[in-house]
C-alpha cells in the first residue's frame, strides 16, 4: 500500500513544523508548506518530506501547491495563521486586521477550495483547521484577531454540515497560550520584552509539540471518528483572562 499523504501550512516554524513532525513520525508522506523555503526545504530534508513554497493569501500560490501534491490527498492541516497587533478597537490599524482576516480565513478557504478534489479521490479524507480559543471569546485589544478566529470556528462548522455524507472529516483544533517562537513577537512588531511579559510567571505554558500531538491524534483516529473541535489550554490557564502566574 502506498504511504498516507498529508499537507501542513505554515510549516516554516511553531505548531506546524512541529505537526509535519508529528505526522511523519506516525508515517505519513508530508507535504511541507510555507512562504520561507529555506525553512522548508531544511524541514523537509530532515523527515523525509516534500517542500512547497505558498502563500495561502495567493490562489495562484496555492494553485501550484495543488498541482505538486497531485490526485489525492489523506490530511489536509490548515495551520498557517497569525496576529497582528493588539490595540484597541478605536486605535487599531485597518491593515492588520485585513492581513488577519486574509491568512485566518481566506488563506483556509483558498488552500481548502484548491485540496478538495484530492481529499474526496482518497476516500477517507480529514481536514484538520488550526483555530484559538481566541476563536469562542473576546478580550480587550484582540478584536482583529478573535474575529478572524471566530471566522476560522463558523468556516469548520458549515464545511462539516455541507461535506456530510462525503468521505472526509473536519476537526477544529483550539489552542489557548502555547508558548512558540514567533507568535506574540510577531503580534507585537519584534517587541521582545512585551512578547516575553505574555508567558511571564506561566511555569508551562503549552508548546508547539502539545499542539502537533493532538494533530497526529485527530489523524490517527479510525475513519469513522470524528472530532468535532478539541480546545487545549495549559493547566495553569482557566479562562482566557484567568491565568496562574508564580
Amino acid at each position: 500500500m502506498s504511504r498516507r499523504t498529508a499537507v501542513v501550512t505554515g510549516a516554516s516554524s511553531g505548531i506546524g513544523a512541529a505537526t509535519a513532525r508529528a505526522l511523519a513520525d506516525e508515517g505519513y508522506a508530508v507535504w511541507c508548506a510555507a512562504r520561507r523555503t529555506d525553512r522548508i526545504e531544511a524541514l523537509a530534508a530532515e523527515i523525509g518530506g516534500t517542500a512547497v513554497t505558498c502563500d495561502v493569501t495567493s490562489r495562484e500560490s496555492v494553485a501550484g501547491l495543488a498541482a505538486a501534491i497531485g490526485d489525492t490527498l489523506n490530511v489536509l492541516v490548515n495551520n498557517a495563521g497569525g496576529a497582528f497587533g493588539m490595540e484597541p478597537v478605536a486605535e487599531a490599524d485597518p491593515e492588520d486586521w485585513r492581513r488577519m482576516y486574509e491568512v485566518n480565513v481566506l488563506g483556509l478557504l483558498n488552500v481548502t477550495q484548491a485540496l478538495l478534489p484530492a481529499l474526496r479521490a482518497s476516500g477517507d479524507g480529514l481536514i484538520v483547521n488550526l483555530g484559538s480559543t481566541a476563536g469562542r471569546i473576546a478580550y480587550e485589544g484582540g478584536a482583529g484577531y478573535t474575529a478572524a478566529k471566530h471566522g476560522t470556528q463558523v468556516v469548520t462548522e458549515t464545511l462539516r454540515l455541507e461535506l456530510v455524507g462525503e468521505p472526509i472529516r473536519i476537526s477544529e483544533i483550539a489552542p489557548g497560550m502555547v508558548r512558540t517562537e514567533e507568535f506574540s513577537t510577531i503580534r507585537f512588531k519584534g517587541d521582545r520584552a512585551r512578547a516575553d511579559a505574555v508567558y511571564a510567571g506561566v511555569a508551562e505554558p503549552l508548546v508547539a509539540e502539545d499542539v502537533a500531538d493532538a494533530v497526529a491524534w485527530i489523524a490517527t483516529r479510525p475513519s469513522h471518528v470524528n472530532i468535532d473541535e478539541l480546545v487545549i489550554k495549559p493547566r495553569a490557564q482557566a479562562a482566557q483572562h484567568k491565568v496562574h502566574r508564580e
